[in-house]
């Protein structure tokens, strides 16, 4: 069965290699969906796969890489209307 995490990142996690190190994240734990930025300096990430490798990577998340600042996520879980065939980086909303 196929998990969707919806989630938006808060905090100092534009400009500090987010995007990139979270699509990295998800492919090493075989997860497909995207992210990107929001014009608000937030990030939004959708992916989907199992919902131990979810959150695993909702985990994460809540450090990212090294010069990110997290200081909050919302996220919920969905039910994944389409499958997504990989993990990728979307243009800024």
């Amino acid at each position: 069965m196929t998990h969707q995490l919806h989630a938006v990142v808060s905090g100092r996690v534009q400009g500090v290699w987010y995007r990139a190190s979270t699509q990295q994240k998800a492919q090493s734990l075989e997860l497909v969906g995207w992210v990107r930025n929001l014009s608000d300096g937030r990030v939004e990430l959708v992916a989907q796969g199992s919902k131990e490798n979810l959150e695993a990577l909702l985990q994460w998340c809540y450090q990212g890489p090294e010069l990110a600042e997290v200081s909050g996520i919302d996220f919920q879980w969905e039910s994944a209307e389409s499958r997504l065939l990989e993990f990728e980086t979307r243009a800024t909303k």
